[in-house]
């Protein structure tokens, strides 16, 4: 860590906002002017939208995340979680991966923490449930239905081979919609190659509590959106919940009841529990109460963005709607990490700071190869594409966001090989126990039975 008597700025957490966030300052300010250091679990930050391309084998997981300490090297970034924050000291508490806690002096804070998955005390879905937000989900995911379809394959045994091939979504939005599309897409695929599979035998549900899926490219595509799905055999059900899911048995609250291996939960999220423990001013879903300015409300050294901040909507305010608030997507989340970087550089010299003003340039959705619908808005006009046409918006739209020319090239040439070359559908399920085989080498091997039989002989 510095040892330098320079001002720090502390970004708590690694992810969209914090990751561009603290480039910009890097970018604005002087030499020598402050320490920049970011803390975060992980060494590194994962674009979330990729993350159903991921599960399907169109992006590799590697090419889905960028590593901190390559895009910042100009930063310290320690691998850890901000446990506490006091205020008066203006000292933070920081858990690294090993060893004991320690404390952080900071003269400014950001705070990018994002968001988790918002889950229900339903009973089974912390035991079988799968989330989607991070790319170690998103690979589980991809080995875990390639391994139902093995299971399937190789069983004579019809209720295991249907609780197999049964693949339960919960959560109708963009993480929903777009995971189900691309995994059904690499399931058929996949059934291809597999004797006694086909996707006939394939059972995937799609669930939502919302009268609607995709609501953030409107109704029509929503509409859209759900007739594609169910068109490819995709089960969708609306303004329905799951009750329960013990030992993969579904209970739907529509009556419907199926046994399923695959529990997929992306109904939604919540910001980081861990904002509560930092004494900051909270909105009523616990998001981090801010300014225009992206500074946290009653003080003058603190910013926060993206999924765990409430900030105001100044073009939805002006229109009328007194209580509008930006809504947590990585599009929100880059502008107002430019704007919240520019501003933390302006408060350490006294300067005016800027408030985040930025009107919805639209929406695009990916469900499959080849397949996706997309909302553009040009000023007062909505243009709505859906199909082939959709789905490149999609591709270029992300493509283009992408952190860094290094992993912008990496993704283009996996969508260009992925042109010429066959989908891979290698199941790797041993990835999540990778050293059982070698310790069941690594035992010793059990005595004969003749020989237990001469040692018990012996001892009496």
């Amino acid at each position: 860590m510095s040892t330098t008597e320079r001002p720090r700025i502390l970004v708590v957490g690694g992810g969209y906002v914090g990751l561009y966030a603290a480039r910009r300052i890097l970018k604005k300010m002087r030499y020598g002017e402050a320490t920049v250091t970011v803390v975060d679990p992980r060494s590194y930050m994962t674009y979330q939208p990729f993350l159903p391309e991921a599960a399907a084998g169109s992006i590799s997981p590697r090419h889905v995340v960028v590593p901190l300490r390559r895009v910042l090297p100009k930063a310290e970034v320690l691998t850890g979680r901000v446990t506490t924050i006091d205020q008066d000291r203006k000292v933070a508490t920081v858990a690294p991966l090993v060893g004991e806690a320690y404390e952080l002096p900071f003269d400014y804070l950001v705070i990018a923490m994002g968001a988790v998955s918002r889950t229900f005390p339903i009973p089974g879905l912390a035991e079988n449930g799968i989330g989607m937000k991070g790319v170690e989900e998103a690979i589980g995911l991809r080995n875990h239905v390639l391994e139902q379809l093995d299971k399937a394959d190789s069983t004579t045994d019809e209720e295991v081979r249907r609780k197999a091939l049964t693949f339960v979504f919960v959560g109708g939005g963009f993480a929903g919609a777009e995971t189900v599309g691309e995994v059904e897409d690499m399931a058929r695929d996949a059934a291809k190659y597999y004797t006694n599979v086909k996707r006939e035998d394939m059972r995937f549900l799609l669930v939502d509590v919302a009268d609607k899926i995709l609501p953030e490219v409107g109704p029509k595509l929503g509409a859209y959106g759900k007739e594609h799905l169910e068109g490819r055999g995709v089960e969708v059900y609306l303004k329905t919940g799951m009750d329960s899911c013990v030992d993969g048995h579904v209970v739907l609250n529509n009556g419907l009841e199926v046994d399923a291996n695959t529990i997929v939960w992306t109904a939604g999220v919540k910001p980081n529990p861990a904002l509560s423990r930092f004494g900051l001013p909270l909105g009523p879903r616990g998001h981090v109460d801010t300014a225009a300015t992206l500074q946290v409300q009653g003080t003058d050294y603190i910013w926060a963005a993206g999924d765990n901040a409430q900030v105001p909507d100044l073009v939805g305010r002006k229109a009328g709607n007194e209580n509008a608030w930006c809504p947590p997507n990585a599009q929100h989340a880059l502008r107002q990490a430019k704007i919240l970087g520019d501003n933390v550089v302006s408060g350490m010299r006294g300067f005016p700071q800027k408030e985040y003003s930025h009107a919805n340039k639209g929406a695009v959705a990916g469900l499959g190869l080849h397949k996706g619908v997309a909302m553009i808005v040009l000023g007062k006009t909505k243009i709505k594409l859906k199909g082939r046409l959709a789905w490149y918006m999609h591709r270029a739209y992300h493509g283009m966001a992408m952190p860094t020319f290094n992993r912008k090239i990496r993704v283009f040439a996996d969508w260009t090989l992925a042109m010429f070359l066959k989908r891979e559908v290698v199941s790797l399920g041993a990835m999540e126990n990778p050293r059982e085989e070698f310790y069941e080498a690594a035992k010793p091997a059990p005595k004969p039975a003749a020989a237990e039989d001469k040692t018990a002989a012996k001892a009496s």
